[in-house]
């Protein structure tokens, strides 16, 4: 099935290879100083877990990365996914929002099943597209992606929080559900309203993803009209 039909059908798809091993080792160096970097990172990082404070955070977010640390959209895979998202959604697309995820060693601790479109608020252009770039080889075991295929319908499912600012998730039937294992430099594209899910790091393997979010010019607009630039705290903004 072709990258767009299968998308559009399914509500996600993926590549082999979205950018090549170079810059793969180019971000993680990036990355890392990020990941280390608390004072820099302190109000757009947070740990999805619901964790309080320990001395390892189980699923590090850091929101907008690139507002840091402003190499990070030079590089191409920045270019690349956007080429992808318009490709797959139209040419109006542009990116919204930037953020990186990351899983340590052993750390065991699932992202649980959700619809992006919870955090988002309602716009009447709902197309909406999540590039997942996995910057280490990803496989069930140490939290690669797993997505249930969309219905026709887009409806969101009532979601709930988790302690601590922690993630939103949701529950549902997942006896459909697939997952995505990819070699480095591979990437899974998905919409805002298809579920997902990733499983905890229970190896002794790195597990580092970067996420950039496109949707049309016309909608960022109304985002920052309404004060939302996914830097404030997590929230359930658009309900079932």
């Amino acid at each position: 099935m072709e990258l767009r039909e299968k998308f559009l059908s399914h509500g996600f798809t993926h590549l082999e290879s979205l950018i090549v091993k170079d810059e793969v080792e180019e971000l993680r160096v990036l990355y890392d100083y990020l990941l280390k970097d608390k004072k820099r990172t302190e109000g757009l990082r947070s740990d999805l877990s619901g964790g309080s404070g320990g001395p390892v955070e189980k699923i590090t977010q850091i929101m907008r990365p690139s507002l840091i640390e402003p190499k990070l959209s030079k590089m191409n895979v920045y270019k690349q996914a956007l080429n992808y998202a318009k490709l797959l959604l139209g040419s109006d697309m542009a990116l919204d929002f930037d953020m990186l995820i990351n899983k340590a060693p052993y750390t065991n601790t699932e992202t649980p099943w959700h619809q992006d479109a919870a955090y988002w608020i309602k716009m009447p252009d709902k197309r909406a597209v999540s590039c997942w770039v996995a910057l280490d080889d990803v496989y069930e075991a140490n939290g690669c992606m797993w997505f249930i295929p969309k219905k026709k319908s887009t409806n969101i499912l009532k979601h709930y929080a988790m302690p601590n600012k922690g993630a939103l998730f949701c529950k549902t039937d997942t006896k459909e559900a697939q997952s995505i294992p990819l070699n480095s430099g591979g990437c899974t594209f998905h919409d805002g309203f298809t579920l997902h899910f990733s499983k905890g790091n229970s190896t002794n393997s790195r597990r580092r993803a970067l996420i950039l979010n496109f949707r049309p010019e016309s909608m960022i607009v109304l985002e920052r009209e309404q004060g939302v630039d996914h830097t404030g705290d997590r929230e359930i903004r658009n309900k079932k």
